[in-house]
């Protein structure tokens, strides 16, 4: 079963269901990229600060799958460097990953104690008149600093990349994206393993109902909400594993049962309102 894409208010489209290398080292980046575009995932995630570009950029260049196939993402890092000319950051990016463009662009955080929230996002806009990337978003934006940089550019982000999970669902920030067309893409989506999520009976009885995992049941559920997902993992079977994950289908009564596993402190990375 191929993995849905969803259509993006500027036209395109993303593969609902990517490959995340957050944590990978550029060493062995290479590899398990090439593990994933293997398996048959067409949209990998990466990030400057990863420090990974370079090694996935390797992978990309050595598949055997078209570049219009493929979905990249990368992201500006929220340093001053990096703000002062993410033109100049974008290009080196692309240079690390050997394109001339990528598929999506992402202010990586909003860091609002630094201010330039409005001032990233503004550069990127001119990055995607550049053809740099052919979207643009952000990631990691509170509610406020997303309001401010919409009102201040008219320009509404495409994707808005934010820890999502059962445990930590983001409702009020979906609402709103809802209401502005922006497709919300979740970072840990199976939790980081710092919770018992995949040991919650809300999830395993589900798997066991489907003679599926508790990771392909979460991310059964991200796609069935109709989020973007990018999982991340270096072990061979777990990447083929998660992959499976779109064949899966919850009934009406288990996605609700998911649904109530939110909670007020669920979050487990660290907070954009304060970082």
């Amino acid at each position: 079963m191929p993995v849905p894409a969803l259509p993006l208010p500027d036209g395109t489209t993303i593969p609902q269901l990517g490959y995340g290398v957050f944590l990978v080292e550029n060493e062995i980046a290479a590899d398990v990229t090439d593990r994933a575009l293997a398996a048959g995932y067409r949209h990998v995630d990466t990030a400057t600060r990863y420090d990974n570009e370079e090694g996935v950029g390797r992978a990309l260049r050595n598949a055997a799958v078209p570049r219009e196939d493929l979905f990249v993402t990368t992201k500006l890092w929220n340093d001053a460097h990096a703000h002062d000319d993410a033109i100049a950051a974008c290009e080196a990016s692309l240079d690390r990953l050997g394109l001339d463009q990528v598929d999506l662009y992402l202010v990586h955080w909003a860091a609002p104690s630094q201010g330039r929230y409005v001032e990233a996002w503004r550069a990127l806009i001119e990055i995607r008149e550049r053809g740099l990337a052919r979207s643009i978003g952000v990631a990691n934006y509170p509610l406020p600093q997303l309001e401010e940089a919409i009102d201040a550019t008219g320009v509404a982000p495409a994707v808005h990349q934010i820890e999502l999970h059962p445990y930590f669902q983001q409702r009020e920030l979906r609402e709103f994206h809802a209401r502005h067309g922006i497709v919300t893409e979740s970072w840990g989506p199976l939790g980081q393993g710092k919770s018992d999520l995949l040991e919650n009976p809300a999830i395993t009885d589900v798997a066991a109902a489907h003679d599926a995992s508790p990771a392909q049941v979460v991310l059964a559920w991200h796609l069935a909400h109709g989020l973007v997902t990018i999982p991340k993992s270096v072990t061979p079977s777990r990447i083929v594993e998660n992959l499976a994950a779109a064949e899966l289908t919850l009934t009406a009564e288990e996605l609700a049962a998911i649904d109530d596993l939110d909670r007020p402190d669920g979050r487990g990375g660290a907070d954009p309102a304060t970082r």
